[in-house]
């Protein structure tokens, strides 16, 4: 959390922030917040939302939509709430995303595969979509989108991932080239962060896994937060079509 006089700079603008029920996308939407900020979080599960929006401080603060990510109605019931709620949607953050498969590319389920692409590629795309023909078109904004060092190499074991991530920084790209100038989009890219969503990559053995990074830690959800906040803001009013990579160093040793 911010103090100081940062506090407020995101005073009387709003997000919406999917995935954000726990883990990175909460964490989110309390760095906006903190920096006084409205936010609307999704996820599927309307009860750990309700706790959420507590959270973050409550109704004065927050809202919450329940519901797939990848689903059209749910995104136009979320900007519609959205927009009766708090009136404007300055920022969008892309975080929701799903790895329902594990092993080889070659091996992979397709229908797994589909649902990663669907999710964590197209359902970013809609979003967008949505709050561009919404608000952004005529009012401008900023949209980030939650990437991954395993789009940025191959990543043996979460291939699909890899490559559905790998897509979502070429759409972060392409949309920040459609869009300026009012409009600005970019991405992050982090490596391990500690989170249910990636427990398994660490769960039992989180001081070996932390040994290869150069900061000999593995990331916490603040971590995200604090970087997803810089490019929405106008510290970074010169940054489109960027990813920025947040590894603790990984990369720098030839890890993903």
């Amino acid at each position: 959390m911010t103090t100081g006089a940062q506090d407020q700079r995101f005073a009387g603008k709003v997000a919406i922030v999917t995935g954000a029920s726990r883990g990175i996308g909460l964490a989110i939407a309390e760095r906006l917040v903190a920096d006084g900020a409205k936010v609307c979080i999704t996820a599927r599960k309307a009860d750990a939302l309700a706790e959420a929006v507590e959270s973050l401080g409550g109704a004065e603060n927050a809202i919450f939509s329940a519901g797939a990510a990848d689903d059209l109605a749910h995104q136009d019931e979320t900007v519609a709430a959205t927009l009766d709620a708090f009136g404007r949607i300055d920022f969008l953050v892309n975080n929701t995303g799903i790895n329902p498969t594990y092993g080889r590319m070659i091996d992979v389920d397709l229908g797994a595969a589909e649902k990663t692409l669907r999710v964590n590629v197209i359902a970013a795309i809609a979003w967008a979509q949505k709050v561009y023909h919404t608000w952004m078109e005529s009012h401008g904004g900023a949209i980030v989108n939650v990437a991954s060092v395993g789009g940025l190499k191959p990543a043996p074991g979460i291939g699909v991932y890899g490559a559905s991530k790998s897509a979502l920084i070429h759409v972060t790209e392409e949309l920040a080239v459609e869009l300026g100038p009012e409009i600005r989009v970019n991405a992050v890219a982090p490596a391990v962060v500690k989170t249910k969503f990636a427990s398994a990559l660490y769960e039992g053995r989180e001081e070996e896994v932390a040994a290869a990074y150069p900061l000999k830690r593995l990331g916490v959800p603040d971590d995200i937060g604090s970087v997803v906040a810089f490019l929405l803001s106008d510290d970074a009013a010169w940054m489109t079509g960027q990813t920025l990579v947040i590894d603790g160093g990984l990369t720098l040793t030839g890890g993903v």
